[in-house]
């Protein structure tokens, strides 16, 4: 399995449009946030999971040839907002791509991208094929993913296990029969906004705290706002097994 972070940012991307704080103004390039998806290349399939609005720019900068699937996590915008993006695939493969998600993710994906199912499509809209999931394993060809329920704030969000790699992004709360799916995991990655509490998001020391229950051999943190600090400043202050995830940072299982 290769894993590609594709965007470590929170909803706005670091940096943030005005801001001028020494980690907007950083000219470190791992302080340059796409909002938070990753890639996974696993078994010669090609998956992206979630669909935020800065996908045009992850799949050009990655780069990416190649899309089987979309699985989503929540339908919040920054991880839904770049679905139209997938239209290059569409043409360049010559297929109707498939999107997984909740119930609730695909009402939404159809209220916001209501032209895609139109009765009467314009000629070149995506192309997809819904398939909606529950909090069950499931199949995309011979891939499991073992989903697994958080809750960001009161909005459960689906976080994914595939083999011994565990993916949670926006989660402020895991329930003790949800960790016991994550346990055994090899390689975590857990969002951590910023230091200060957060209403819908772990913090670091929560994050840290989490990581520290589940026991991985290594652990990487997404989801980050310019309100963490630098990369810099963070990465001095963490555990020898957990680092700040950066955009186009790669991973080998």
């Amino acid at each position: 399995m290769n894993i590609t972070f594709l965007g470590t940012g929170t909803s706005q991307g670091v940096p943030v449009i005005g801001c001028t704080c020494n980690v907007c103004s950083s000219l470190d390039y791992r302080d340059k946030r796409l909002r938070s998806s990753i890639h996974l290349d696993i078994n010669g399939k090609s998956i992206v999971i979630d669909t935020g609005p800065d996908f045009r720019t992850q799949m050009l900068r990655a780069p990416i040839t190649q899309l089987d699937a979309v699985v989503y996590t929540h339908e919040h915008k920054d991880h839904t907002a770049g679905l139209d993006d997938i239209r290059p695939f569409n043409f360049k493969q010559q297929m109707d791509i498939p999107l997984y998600g909740t119930a609730q993710v695909l009402d939404q994906i159809k209220r916001e991208f209501s032209y895609i199912f139109a009765p009467s499509k314009y000629p070149g809209v995506p192309k997809v094929i819904l398939n909606e999931i529950t909090n069950t394993p499931f199949q995309i060809s011979d891939i499991q993913f073992n989903p697994i329920q958080v809750m960001h704030h009161k909005l459960p969000v689906l976080g994914y296990r595939i083999g011994d790699f565990t993916y949670i992004t926006d989660a402020n709360y895991v329930s003790p029969e949800e960790v016991k799916k994550i346990k055994g995991s090899k390689v975590l990655v857990i969002n951590a906004l910023q230091i200060k509490p957060h209403i819908s998001h772990f913090t670091l020391a929560e994050a840290l705290e989490f990581i520290k229950i589940i026991g991985p051999e290594k652990a990487f943190l997404t989801h980050i706002s310019h309100q963490m600090g630098t990369h810099r400043e963070v990465s001095s202050s963490l555990p020898p097994n957990v680092k700040i995830a950066f955009d186009g940072m790669k991973l080998q299982l």
